[in-house]
């Protein structure tokens, strides 16, 4: 189990593992060793080189062009034979905003419009267009460092130079209408499993839990889930969640998750996900 040691979904995980097979190990990739001489990748005295399988749960507590190199330490093992749970190069695709929604837009999913330049004239030119704008990192998850700007705000070019000092590529997303709430679609091995509603509690312009919304069950339209289906299916993972909103003019895609909603899953749903992948995990591992 790749993860953060002490967090609820990757012990979780873990515990669904060692339940089902005696054998308990949590991996945290910052304390990894790659020795590409002698052919290993070790972690706390084990070689990650020598399992059957490993889960790839969270490989950095945040997104971050490091946790990248991360996934690269891992296709070391996967060409050593190790089968990875999402494969690494697929998760490798998911982490980068920006190649997330240049993967989605070229299999042709709704998505809100979308900018992204380096440049700051462009930028305040796309938030005109837009009216109103969010500006998102191209690594974070939960909002983290995302900023929403109106077009008429008196310090949107002091709000845009200070976003793009700490953002060289700005990502600039048109503000959807969420109507307080937005949708997690779960899928396994690209089967769809459940769908959860996040419920926002607060005037925050953004549904995240980090920003004080609830989990709720929501029964989507054979619609949706064929959208969902197909926004996740370029990515072959073995476990994701697909972010919908439902907008005045019809459900657009935010974003394909790289690790998935397993609290999600649980608290809008009442589906047990960890036992669900490891149940999934074993089994191929095992054919």
């Amino acid at each position: 189990m790749i993860g953060t040691p002490g967090k609820w979904s990757t012990e979780s995980l873990a515990d669904a593992f060692g339940e089902r097979t005696g054998f308990r190990q949590v991996i945290d990739m910052a304390r990894a060793v790659l020795d590409l001489d002698a052919g290993t990748l070790v972690c706390d005295g084990v070689d990650l080189t020598a399992l059957d399988g490993l889960v790839l749960k969270k490989v950095a507590e945040e997104y971050s062009p490091d946790a990248l190199d991360r996934l690269e330490l891992l296709r070391v093992a996967e060409a050593r034979g190790v089968r990875i749970f999402s494969p690494a190069e697929r998760v490798i695709r998911l982490m980068d905003r920006l190649a997330c929604t240049v993967t989605l837009r070229g299999a042709d999913i709704p998505m809100p419009p979308t900018t992204i330049t380096e440049d700051v004239t462009a930028a305040r030119a796309a938030l005109d267009r837009y009216g109103a704008a969010v500006f998102k990192p191209l690594f974070s998850t939960k909002a983290r460092g995302m900023v929403l700007l109106d077009s008429d705000a008196p310090d949107a070019e002091a709000q845009i130079a200070a976003f793009k000092a700490a953002n060289p590529v700005m990502y600039i997303q048109q503000k959807a209408d969420l109507s307080g709430h937005d949708l997690g679609m779960v899928f396994l091995n690209g089967a769809y499993v459940c769908t959860y509603a996040r419920v926002s509690q607060t005037d925050s312009w953004n549904t995240t839990i980090h920003s004080g919304g609830k989990y709720a069950p929501y029964d989507p339209s054979p619609e949706l889930i064929e959208l969902g289906r197909r926004a996740q299916a370029p990515f072959g993972l073995t476990f994701t969640t697909v972010d919908i909103a439902l907008t005045p003019d019809g459900p657009i895609v935010f974003e394909v998750s790289a690790f998935g909603g397993y609290s999600g899953a649980l608290k809008g749903c009442g589906i047990d996900a960890a036992a669900l992948v490891a149940d999934h995990v074993l089994q191929e591992v095992s054919a």
